[in-house]
């Protein structure tokens, strides 16, 4: 987005202001973590955002907490698949529940995602040969992570266009 001079300026004799605010709010204690805009500015100053909003189409994690995801200003609890920008409760609770079985719609789905982000809940763990084979059969790329990471990267392709899918457990989940 082109702005002409003036426009800088203005953002700029902003941006003193914009600190001096943030300076004054008193930081409390939450569970409910936020999720970082991609499409904000990279700098200290996050609450300022310069390209327009998301799609109203495109799904999007905004935050997460340790027993579910707020996604599009909703929120929801407990294990989420994701296809196609839909959403969908996912019966697994803890990483073990992950088979083949759980995720047997990716042996219908048509066009298949690109790639399957996995969220693993709080750690990362190695996911079983026999699960990864099942997943490559399925003509998809899987990508296993903690569900913080794995929501922001379904962010990251998803609003680059990519076909992705996502399967996450609440962070809070230790297994």
């Amino acid at each position: 987005m082109a702005m002409g001079g003036g426009g800088r300026q203005k953002i700029a004799s902003m941006v003193p202001y914009l600190v001096k605010t943030l300076r004054k709010q008193p930081l409390s204690p939450t569970t409910n973590h936020t999720l970082p805009s991609l499409r904000r500015a990279f700098s200290l100053y996050d609450q300022i955002n310069l390209i327009d909003g998301v799609p109203d189409d495109q799904l999007r994690f905004q935050g997460y907490t340790d027993t579910g995801f707020t996604i599009n200003g909703s929120k929801y609890e407990g294990s989420l698949l994701i296809v196609e920008n839909k959403i969908m409760a996912w019966a697994p609770k803890k990483f073990s529940d992950i088979t083949p079985q759980s995720l047997s719609i990716f042996q219908i789905v048509r066009p298949v995602p690109e790639i399957l982000i996995l969220g693993c809940g709080r750690n990362i763990i190695p996911v079983d040969p026999e699960l990864r084979r099942f997943i490559r059969s399925t003509g998809m790329k899987l990508e296993a992570v903690d569900s913080r990471n794995a929501s922001s990267t379904y962010n990251i392709l998803n609003e680059e266009g990519r076909h992705v899918a996502a399967a996450l457990l609440p962070y809070g989940v230790e297994s």
